[in-house]
C-alpha cells in the first residue's frame, strides 16, 4: 500500500523498477534474508483473517524491531499508511514477487536417505511455488522405490533430469564424501542455485549461489546459550585444561600425574 505523502514521481520510479526487474534495485542482502521471515508472518496474519497490520505488530510477529522492518519494506517500495498500517494481501504479493515466488521453481533432491525423504514429504514446498521434480540416489536398494509421489532415479540421470525438468534449484542431501562431486555435476548441468545439507563447505564458481543448512551448528549454538543460562560456563572456566570435554591431556602431564 503506497503512502499518499510519497511524491508521485518517486512512486513512478519505484513502479518502473519493479516492473522492469521484478524488484527494486539495490536491496541489501540482509534485507533479502529477512524477507522470508516477513512473508511467513504475513501468511500467518492472512490465515487469521487479518487484512491490515501495523508495522509494530508485524515486526513483533517477525522478531525484528519496527524501524528495521519499515526500512526493509521501503526497499520494495512499500510504505504503510499512518494510522492504518500495511495491507496484508498486497504486502504478501510484494514480498513474494521480490523473492521470485510468483513463478514456479523446479527442484531436484540428490540423496534419498532419511533427510531426503523428509524433504520430499514436506508439503510446504508446493504451496510456496517450489516443485520437487525428481529424487536421485546411487543406492541400488533405494533406486526405483517410491518416496512421496516420486520414483527415485539413479544419480547417473542427473544431467538428463535437470534438462528435462528445467531444474533451477538443486538440493544436496548426501553424505559429505559425495557432496562436492554432486555439486560439480549440478553446476555443469546449468544449476546455479544449490541448497546444501551436507556437512561440507562446497566450492563453486562465481555466479552460483549456495545456501548451507547445518543442523549440528544450530544445535551447538543453542547449547552455548543454554550453558550460559545455566551458569555451567563458569564451572568449565574454573576446571583444569584436561577436564574440558574433548581436550586430551598432553603426554607429559599424564606421566607427571602417574609419577
Amino acid at each position: 500500500m503506497q503512502n499518499d505523502a510519497m511524491p508521485s514521481g518517486a512512486r513512478g520510479r519505484v513502479a518502473a523498477q519493479v516492473e522492469a526487474n521484478g524488484r527494486p534495485d539495490g536491496i541489501p542482502e540482509a534485507t533479502v534474508a529477512r524477507l522470508p521471515v516477513y512473508l511467513r508472518a504475513l501468511y500467518g496474519l492472512a490465515e487469521r483473517g487479518v487484512s491490515t497490520v501495523a508495522s509494530e505488530a508485524l515486526a513483533t510477529a517477525a522478531g525484528v524491531n519496527s524501524a528495521k522492518l519499515r526500512k526493509d519494506l521501503s526497499h520494495l517500495g512499500s510504505y504503510g499508511i499512518r494510522g492504518v498500517g500495511y495491507d496484508v494481501d498486497y504486502l504478501v504479493y510484494q514480498v513474494s514477487r521480490t523473492l521470485g515466488l510468483t513463478q514456479d521453481w523446479s527442484m531436484v533432491i540428490i540423496g534419498a536417505g532419511n533427510l531426503g525423504r523428509a524433504l520430499a514429504n514436506y508439503g510446504g514446498f508446493v504451496s510456496r511455488g517450489f516443485t520437487i521434480s525428481a529424487m536421485l540416489d546411487s543406492d541400488p536398494a533405494i533406486v526405483g522405490s517410491r518416496i512421496a509421489r516420486l520414483t527415485v532415479r539413479h544419480v547417473d540421470e542427473l544431467e538428463g533430469v535437470v534438462l528435462r525438468h528445467k531444474v533451477s534449484i538443486g538440493v544436496i542431501a548426501t553424505p559429505a564424501g559425495s557432496a562436492q562431486a554432486v555439486c560439480d555435476r549440478l553446476v555443469s548441468a546449468g544449476v546455479t542455485s544449490i541448497l546444501n545439507f551436507a556437512p561440507l563447505v562446497l566450492s563453486v564458481p562465481e555466479g552460483v549461489d549456495v545456501r548451507k543448512v547445518d543442523l549440528s551448528i544450530e544445535l551447538q549454538i543453542l547449547a552455548f546459550h543454554a550453558q550460559r543460562r545455566s551458569g555451567s560456563a563458569d564451572r568449565v572456566r574454573g576446571a583444569p585444561p584436561h577436564a574440558v570435554i574433548g581436550r586430551p591431556r598432553p603426554a607429559a602431564q599424564e606421566l607427571a600425574a602417574q609419577g
